[in-house]
C-alpha cells in the first residue's frame, strides 16, 4: 500500500464499543443513569446520578436501589413494583420524591427499563432518574394562583363573572352569575351567552355585536336589560374584554356583569325629582307673572266695566249704540273670565268652598255637558256608593269639568265616550297633596289622546294644540289651580289614538263651611243685606287712578260723596282730618301699605268704620274675617251696592 493511501485511510481508535458507551453514559450530567441487577441491586453509576443523588460510585454500587425512596414508599413496596412494571410491560416511567444523600428531597422523573440478554436471560434494569423539582415548583406555584384566582373570583357575589368562548359560548361560572342570573353552572355551561338577552335583542344581533367590538377595539362596556332564570329582567352594566393566547390567537372573552337596577331606579327618581323641581319653580314663575298681569288686567277690565255701565246708563235711546255697549260689556266681561283662568292657575283666585255631592252637581251639568258635546258624544257617569261630599268651589269645579269635556270633545271630532267616574280614597302625604280621604274625580275619553312629548307640556299655560283663536291654553292649568287651591290635586295620562284620562282629587268636606277652615280658603259670605239707601261719606282708595275714578264714579251714581286716595298713607290723612267717614273701600295690592294693613290701623282709631276690601287675589290672611268685608275685583255697580249692604246693614263686617 502506498503512503498516500495509507494517509487516506481514516483515523481509528483502540476504544471498544462497550467502552464508548460507558463514556456516552458519563458525559450525561444532568441526568442519573444507572443499571440494576435484577434483584435491584446497583451495579453501575454515573457521573450525572453522583452529581443529581450525592453519593460516589464506591458508596453506592452494591446497594439497594430503594435507598432513594422515603420510608413510607418503601414500606408500600414502591421499589418492588416499580421493577415489577418494567418487567411486565417493557417500561415503567412515574414522578415522585426521591432522596438523595444527606436527606435532601428532590422531585423525580424515573424510568425504568428491563435489560435481556442475547438468550433472553434478565440481566438487570437501566434506570434513568432526572431531577424536575425547579419545574414541579413553577406548576405548583402556577396551580397554587390559578387556584387562588378561581377562589377569588368564586368569592365575588355582586359580579358574574364568566368566560366564553370565541363563538360565545360559557365555559366556566361564578357564585356571582349564580346570585344574578339565577343559574346552576350546570345550567348555562355550554350554552350560548345570548340567553341572557332578550328576545328582540337577540333578533336585532346585539350579543353578537358585543362580542366583535370587544375583539375589535379590546373591550366592550354598556348597560341594559338582561333576563334572569325565573324570566325577570334587571339592568345590567355589562363589560367584556377579550383574552389572546401566547401566540396572539383569540382564546376568548372575560364577560362581568353587574346588577345595577337599584343604583338606575335611584338615579331616575333623582332626575324625577330634579325635573319636578324645575318643573314646579318654571310654573312658579310663570305663576307670579300670570299673577301680576291678571291682576293688572282687572284693574284695565274693572275700568272698561264701570265705565260702560255708566254710559249705558246715560246714554240715549238708541239700539245701536246700546248693542255696541253690550258687545263692548261682553267682550270685557270674556276678559274677566280669562284673568280667572290665570288666577286659578297662579292659584290666586278667591274661591268660596262649600260641601259639594258630586253626584248632584254632575247631574245638574247633563244637560249643559250635552248640548256642549253634541250628539255624537256619550255621556256615561259612574259613581261609588256612599260617595263622600268634597269641599270645593262649586261653580270653579262646574268650569273645571266643563273645560275637561270641551277638551274631550276636541279630541273625538267623529264622536266617541265621554266617562265621568268618582271613588273614594285613603292617601297619605305624597306627590303634592296633603294625606287624608279624598274623592277622585275620572274624566276620560276616547279620543285621539296625546304623544308623551304633548302630554308633558299639556298643562302649561297658554300651551295649546288648537288652532289659533280656539283655545287660551289655560284650560288645564285652571284645572291644576283650583285642585291644588283646594288642597287636591290634579294629574293626567293619555294614549295616543286610545284616549285620555284626567284625574281629579278634592278632599272630603269633613266641616261645615262657615267653620275654621285650611289656610288660603275662604268661607262663603252671608246672604247679602237690604241694599243701604242712607246717602254716605265714603273714602275710595286705589293706587291705579282709572280704577279709583270708575270706583267714585260708581259710588256717587249710588247717591254717596266721595273722597278718593291714591294710597293708604293718603287715606289715613284724609280720615283723620275729615269727620263723618261713614265707609272706607280700598284695594289690597298697594304699595308702601297694604289694604289690610289700612284697615287694622283704622280698626285701632277709628273702629266704628265700616270697611270693604277690594281685590283679585285669595291670599289674604285669616285675620281679615272680622275686619272687612270682601268684594271680588272686577266689580260692578250691583256688587258694589250689595257689598255696602253687607258691609252697613250688617252692623258690621261679613
Amino acid at each position: 500500500m502506498s503512503s498516500l493511501a495509507m494517509e487516506q485511510q481514516p483515523h481509528t481508535t483502540s476504544i471498544s464499543t462497550e467502552e464508548r458507551y460507558r463514556l456516552l453514559v458519563d458525559a450525561v450530567a444532568d441526568s442519573a443513569i444507572y443499571m440494576l441487577d435484577p434483584d435491584g441491586f446497583i451495579v453501575s453509576w454515573n457521573v450525572g446520578a453522583e452529581r443529581l443523588k450525592g453519593y460516589t460510585e464506591s458508596e453506592i454500587v452494591g446497594r439497594h436501589f430503594s435507598v432513594f425512596y422515603g420510608p413510607e414508599d418503601v414500606q408500600s413496596g414502591l421499589p418492588a413494583r416499580a421493577l415489577a412494571a418494567a418487567l411486565k410491560t417493557g417500561r415503567f416511567e412515574s414522578e415522585g420524591w426521591r432522596h438523595a444523600k444527606g436527606g435532601r428531597r428532590f422531585w423525580a422523573h424515573v424510568v425504568v427499563h428491563p435489560i435481556w440478554s442475547p438468550a433472553k436471560e434478565l440481566l438487570g434494569y437501566a434506570k434513568v432518574t432526572r431531577d424536575l423539582s425547579e419545574r414541579r415548583a413553577a406548576e405548583e406555584a402556577l396551580r397554587r394562583s390559578e387556584e387562588q384566582f378561581r377562589l377569588l373570583v368564586q368569592a365575588v357575589t355582586d359580579y358574574a363573572i364568566y368566560m366564553l368562548d370565541p363563538e360565545g359560548i360559557i365555559t366556566n361560572w361564578n357564585s356571582g352569575g349564580r346570585r344574578i342570573k339565577g343559574y346552576e353552572p350546570a345550567e348555562v355551561i355550554g350554552t350560548h351567552f345570548s340567553r341572557f338577552y332578550r328576545a328582540e335583542d337577540r333578533n336585532q344581533g346585539l350579543p353578537a355585536r358585543a362580542l366583535a367590538i370587544a375583539a375589535a377595539e379590546g373591550r366592550f362596556e354598556g348597560e341594559g336589560w338582561r333576563v334572569r332564570k325565573d324570566g325577570t329582567e334587571f339592568w345590567a352594566s355589562v363589560v367584556i374584554d377579550p383574552i389572546y393566547g401566547g401566540n396572539g390567537e383569540l382564546r376568548g372573552f372575560a364577560k362581568v356583569t353587574r346588577d345595577i337596577t337599584e343604583k338606575r331606579n335611584a338615579q331616575l327618581a333623582l332626575e324625577q325629582t330634579r325635573e319636578a323641581l324645575f318643573q314646579s319653580q318654571k310654573l312658579d314663575a310663570i305663576g307670579q307673572l300670570t299673577g301680576g298681569v291678571a291682576h293688572d288686567f282687572n284693574n284695565l277690565l274693572m275700568v272698561i266695566l264701570t265705565s260702560l255701565e255708566l254710559l249705558r246708563r246715560r246714554m240715549p235711546a238708541d239700539e245701536k249704540l246700546r248693542q255696541l255697549v253690550d258687545n263692548a260689556t261682553q267682550g270685557a266681561k270674556r276678559g274677566v273670565s280669562l284673568t280667572q283662568r290665570m288666577l286659578a292657575f297662579a292659584r290666586r283666585q278667591e274661591l268660596r268652598p262649600e260641601s259639594v255631592h258630586l253626584p248632584f252637581l254632575i247631574g245638574g251639568m247633563t244637560d249643559m255637558l250635552e248640548r256642549t258635546l253634541g250628539p255624537t258624544i256619550l255621556i256615561e257617569r259612574k259613581f261609588a256608593e256612599s260617595l263622600s261630599p268634597v269641599l270645593v268651589d262649586p261653580h270653579q269645579l262646574e268650569l273645571a269639568i266643563l273645560n275637561l269635556a270641551v277638551n274631550a270633545r276636541d279630541a273625538m271630532p267623529n264622536g266617541g265616550t265621554l266617562r265621568l267616574e268618582a271613588t273614594q280614597e285613603v292617601s297619605t302625604t305624597s306627590q303634592g297633596r296633603q294625606g287624608g280621604e279624598f274623592v277622585r274625580l275620572s274624566v276620560s275619553d276616547s279620543g285621539s289622546g296625546m304623544n308623551p312629548e304633548v302630554l308633558a307640556r299639556a298643562m302649561e299655560p297658554f300651551f295649546t294644540t288648537k288652532g289659533v283663536g280656539k283655545g287660551t291654553g289655560l284650560g288645564l292649568a285652571m284645572v291644576q289651580g283650583l285642585a291644588v287651591q283646594s288642597g287636591g290635586k290634579f294629574v293626567m295620562t293619555s294614549t295616543e289614538g286610545v284616549g285620555t284620562t284626567a284625574l281629579l282629587w278634592l278632599p272630603l268636606a269633613r266641616v261645615e263651611v262657615h267653620e275654621a277652615l285650611p289656610a288660603g280658603q275662604h268661607a262663603a259670605p252671608p246672604p247679602a243685606a237690604a241694599h243701604c239707601t242712607a246717602a254716605l261719606k265714603v273714602v275710595a282708595v286705589d293706587d291705579d287712578p282709572l280704577v279709583l275714578a270708575g270706583t267714585a264714579s260708581m259710588l256717587e251714581d249710588l247717591g254717596h260723596s266721595v273722597l278718593s286716595a291714591a294710597g293708604a298713607v293718603e287715606a289715613l290723612g284724609l280720615i283723620r282730618n275729615e269727620p263723618g267717614i261713614d265707609l272706607v273701600i280700598s284695594d289690597q295690592v298697594m304699595p308702601r301699605m297694604t289694604g289690610l294693613q289700612l284697615f287694622e290701623v283704622l280698626r285701632k282709631e277709628h273702629p266704628e268704620l265700616r270697611l270693604i276690601l277690594a281685590s283679585g287675589f285669595a291670599d289674604w290672611p285669616a285675620s281679615a274675617y272680622g275686619l272687612a268685608v270682601k268684594v271680588a275685583k272686577p266689580f260692578d255697580q250691583q256688587q258694589l251696592a250689595d257689598a255696602i249692604g253687607r258691609a252697613m246693614g250688617a252692623g258690621g263686617p261679613g
